[in-house]
């Protein structure tokens, strides 16, 4: 019995070895998916060691808002990150503003006016305290969400003084930062900034 079972075994033993010679492997890379919140950094700074930097970070595409600065401010070299920047001189102090433009709304108004409470070391505001933590104006068809942000704890500490304006399918991003007394003496100049912000 066992001498008739040895060559059936053998052959389906040889069976499987033939079948298992036609398989191919076949080796894909596939790239990482990235996480789409991730994506959407807000205004394009970061803290070192955060989940976002060194993330990519698309800007908007398409048509582009533009502006008059003040002859005073002083150009600086714009990145791939922002639209324009500038150094800008009030009070014997500088201040840096930069224009930023993101797809989409980068998460809404509040994660955004949250995240530049942030770098100046305020706590994030509850949904129903951000109206009256804003102030809005219209200016050449645009709508600007005006945000103060001076941490009352540390008058002379960083300070920011920014504009947050949807348009064209993206949300633009207007942002004086610096010591609390420059961006203070840059207030006026930088209201009147906004009023020349249009669409081309």
């Amino acid at each position: 019995m066992a001498s008739r079972a040895l060559p059936s075994a053998i052959a389906a033993a040889a069976l499987l070895v033939a079948a298992c010679g036609e398989e191919k492997v076949s080796v894909y890379k596939v790239p990482k998916e990235r996480d789409p919140v991730l994506a959407q950094a807000g205004a394009g700074q970061q803290a070192p060691g955060s989940p976002m930097a060194g993330a990519a970070v698309p800007t908007a595409a398409g048509s582009a808002l533009v502006w008059e600065a003040p002859a005073a401010w002083k150009p600086k070299e714009a990145s791939a990150v922002r639209k324009g920047s500038y150094s800008v001189p009030a009070g014997g102090l500088e201040s840096d503003l930069s224009v930023t433009a993101f797809p989409g709304d980068v998460g809404g108004e509040l994660a955004n006016v949250n995240r530049w409470r942030g770098q100046v070391g305020l706590s994030p505001l509850r949904p129903e305290e951000l109206e009256p933590s804003v102030s809005r104006m219209e200016a050449n068809g645009l709508n600007f969400t005006v945000v103060e942000l001076s941490p009352a704890a540390d008058p002379a500490g960083s300070s920011i003084l920014g504009a947050i304006v949807p348009y064209g399918g993206s949300t633009w991003f207007f942002k004086l930062m610096g010591p609390g007394a420059a961006v203070r003496a840059a207030t006026p100049a930088f209201m009147d900034f906004l009023h020349t912000v249009r669409a081309p």
